[in-house]
């Protein structure tokens, strides 16, 4: 099945590691569009940095439950307001709540 992978920087992953964080941000450019928009995945791999395959403890898995477009303005991308796919990356549905 299909898996995406998502690099991410320590400081974000441990805020979806411990549950403040459940969208991941990309820009919308070609290269996300061609990757998230007609598709969809099975599930999401998190990973903190680029960690080595059996480092277990530097990767989060969670369901694939898609991905909305929203403008948001952030400080990882600037002072003006970008267009970025917000990913879902929250635990609701593997703890039974959705």
């Amino acid at each position: 099945m299909a898996v995406l992978t998502l690099p991410l920087n320590g400081v974000y992953f441990d805020q979806i590691k411990d549950g403040t964080k459940v969208e991941e941000f990309r820009l919308v450019t070609p290269f996300w569009s061609k990757r998230l928009e007609g598709r969809s995945y099975e599930r999401i791999v998190l990973t903190r940095g680029y960690p080595p395959r059996d480092d277990q403890s530097r990767r989060l898995e969670r369901t694939w439950r898609g991905f909305t477009r929203k403008t948001i303005t952030h400080p990882h991308f600037g002072a003006d307001p970008v267009e970025v796919f917000a990913i879902d990356v929250s635990l609701q549905a593997e703890q039974g709540a959705r």
